[in-house]
């Protein structure tokens, strides 16, 4: 007769999913063994939990559907919380299964007792304790639900004794799977709101990640407002293709053209965004929010009208509603975009083969030699800084990150996931040298299961993120060099192909090489530490930690920084 653990694998199966990512232990025996014997769900072995939950985040990313994680009691499944986390955030579903210790041993201080169902519960949408056979499937189901609809982590802990016990006569639910609706406010609140565009004289659109699916109704909005488009960094991959609205990112990566088409609007069109910079919304501008989950207006800037909807299905309804606007402050806004895009584009070029390599003419070659679908995933720091700015999107090609949660270490085991739900796509991890390090195990993984990751490390010898925080508040750079192997060589060690880059010139060969490997891939190329990215609004508190951060290196000896900085032009740039 079937187990638990069976009805488990049955269930889920019939969700759509296709593996179970985790690392196995005595108390998940019962899960893995009915995976074994299990034709059509597979278990997919990693190094470190964590990097199961991120697997499990990125292939909800790229699919759209539930993906699941698991983890053996106490340190096993508590290793699982990062990468939760960043799922939960990120607004992905996902199931974690969280073995327990004996049900009979709990609240005893027993060998590795923890209380997943406490533990878990900021970081998801649904965390539940199985005490009896009874609770499943009823539970799981719940759980699946909840991860599906609320688009979240669903956390079931189970002793592991259940998983083995012989499975009951419920009856089960339909397979449970996203249902479609449409979601629009009613036609009060669109006429309010169109009464308010029709009055504005200069109207911009915010789109984050909600504008999924929703790309021509975009640009039909925009162009009936002839209102410039900014987008949020989880709105580039969904908003600045064939987009002739398009006027660049906002926030602490983005550049000066969004955040001037945003700071001269007298409206500001939020359209499922989460953008959770305050100071970078206008400083006097009236602001309509649309999103799906209602209980995100105003919780970032203070609105004038919330319409709770999806933008897809929002625009229509608002769009007859609308007058036809003339394009002066639209053809501002591009004029700027593309004068400030000029910029960045320049700082690409290599007509000098600088040398350490450039990170963003790194990053401009990886976008012009990647697959015209490929799966970018930058690491938490400077990596996700060059993406935002260099990585061209083309509504095939797919940007995932540790946005929202802003973790080290989530390319890899991001990759994992994407790589694992579609083999046949190209995945490119850019990750830094101090997040590739932190789950330096997840090569193995790439290893083992045959998974084509590309990766392209951004060697700086530091946590280069941290060193330009610690610039911007006037303290001197301490703690945050690495000492690194040649990665190409560990690599190789590995069974992985390695490549080791130290000039501009070969760069270009190094990537060929790999991109065309037929099994997974590593470029470490040797990147300049001192290539700082600016954002956007340089505060005046900004200014003097610089300043401040200036003149204690120089008196505590470290001048030569200075040197590196004076040559890349950045002092003036700050200042300027």
């Amino acid at each position: 007769m079937a187990t638990i653990a069976d009805e488990i694998v049955r269930i889920v199966h019939d969700a759509g999913v296709r593996r179970i990512y985790g690392l196995p232990g005595d108390s998940l025996n019962g899960l893995t063994d009915a995976i074994r014997r299990a034709d059509d769900v597979a278990w997919t072995h990693v190094r470190h939990e964590e990097a199961a939950a991120f697997a499990a985040s990125a292939e909800a990313a790229i699919t759209g559907e539930l993906a699941v994680c698991a983890g053996s009691c106490g340190p096993g499944n508590l290793h699982l919380i990062n990468g939760l986390y960043d799922a939960n955030r990120s607004r992905v579903p996902v199931l974690a299964i969280a073995a327990q210790i004996p049900g009979s041993e709990v609240g005893t201080t027993y060998f590795q007792e923890t209380h997943p169902q406490e533990l878990f519960r900021e970081c998801s949408v649904y965390s539940e304790l199985v005490s009896t056979v009874e609770q499943l499937p009823r539970v799981l189901e719940i759980a699946m639900r909840e991860a599906v609809e609320r688009r979240g982590v669903a956390v079931v802990a189970i002793p592991g004794e259940i998983l083995l016990e012989k499975a009951t006569k419920a009856r089960t639910s339909a397979p449970i799977r996203t249902l479609d609706r449409v979601v629009r406010p009613a036609d009060a609140d669109l006429r309010r709101t169109a009464e308010l565009l029709n009055a504005a004289e200069r109207v911009t659109i915010l789109g984050g990640a909600g504008v999924e699916g929703a790309h021509d109704q975009l640009l039909a909005l925009a162009g009936r407002l002839q209102a410039p488009v900014v987008h949020a960094l989880r709105g580039k991959e969904h908003i600045e293709y064939d987009n002739p609205y398009d006027v660049g990112m906002t926030g602490l990566l983005g550049f000066s053209s969004g955040y001037r088409a945003m700071e001269s609007c007298d409206v500001l069109l939020m359209l499922g965004t989460d953008l959770p910079y305050q100071q970078f919304y206008p400083s006097d501008a009236k602001i309509v929010q649309v999103d799906i989950r209602g209980e995100q207006i105003g919780r970032r800037t203070p609105v004038d009208i919330g319409l709770v909807g999806s933008v897809a299905d929002t625009i229509p309804a608002l769009l007859p509603l609308l007058e036809q606007k003339g394009s002066a402050h639209l053809d501002d806004a591009v004029a700027h975009y593309k004068k400030a895009r000029h910029g960045l584009d320049a700082l690409a070029d290599d007509d000098r083969g600088r040398t350490p390599i450039h990170p963003q003419y790194l990053t401009r070659l990886v976008d012009e030699l990647a697959a015209d679908d490929a799966v970018f995933i930058p690491d938490v720091g400077s990596p996700v800084v060059w993406a935002a700015r260099y990585l061209t999107m083309n509504g095939r090609r797919r940007l995932i990150g540790s946005f929202s949660h802003g973790t080290m270490a989530n390319a890899v085991p991001h990759a994992i996931g994407a790589q694992s739900a579609q083999p046949g796509r190209q995945v490119v991890a850019l990750s830094g040298d101090g997040g590739l390090a932190m789950l330096l195990g997840e090569l193995l993984t790439l290893r083992q299961n045959g998974l084509p990751v590309k990766i392209v490390v951004y060697n700086n010898s530091s946590l280069n993120f941290v060193e330009l925080e610690m610039k911007a508040a006037g303290i001197v750079n301490y703690g945050t060099a690495l000492d690194n192997p040649d990665f190409a060589a560990v690599a190789e060690a590995m069974g992985i192909k390695g490549i080791r880059v130290e000039k501009p010139g070969d760069v270009e060969g190094a990537l060929r090489t790999a991109f065309a490997h037929d099994g997974p891939a590593l470029v470490d190329v040797v990147t300049a530490p001192q290539e700082l990215s600016v954002p956007p609004k340089i505060t005046a508190a900004q200014v003097k930690g610089f300043s401040l951060y200036a003149l204690k290196t120089v008196m505590s000896g470290k001048g030569d920084e200075l040197v590196d900085l004076a040559e890349t032009n950045l002092l003036r740039r700050i200042f300027d």
